[in-house]
């Protein structure tokens, strides 16, 4: 079985996919940070395609950054300055070549994730 990598973004205090989030990856090694590429949500909350697909997957540690802030903005969520969310990092690890999903739950105050399917 090949490895690759996915998301889904839920707005939760709208009741609906986050369409227009940007989100980037990087691969940490050590206490070096490369950014390997940058896509944006869909209607339904998704990247058109896989974050990390099969041909580029490796195991290690990686890092998704989604840019909640300006999405948020994007949505006509009342400004704060600063806002309380905005830059949301993800770091976690891939220990095996299979399907990893990391969705993120969203509202201007507070967000969760988990390892999907």
């Amino acid at each position: 079985m090949s490895g690759y990598l996915t998301t889904h973004v839920l707005d939760t205090a709208r009741g609906c996919p986050a369409e227009g989030l940007k989100i980037a990856l990087f691969r940490i090694e050590g206490e070096t940070r490369t950014h390997i590429k940058t896509l944006v949500t869909n209607d339904d909350g998704r990247t058109d395609e896989q974050i990390l697909p099969a041909d580029q997957f490796a195991t290690g540690t990686y890092e998704l950054v989604f840019h909640a802030g300006a999405y948020l903005d994007a949505t006509g969520t009342p400004p704060e300055s600063p806002r309380f969310l905005d830059m949301i990092p993800i770091r976690f690890g891939m220990s095996e070549p299979s399907h990893y999903h990391v969705p993120l739950l969203l509202s201007p105050f507070s967000y969760s994730t988990y390892r999907g399917s």
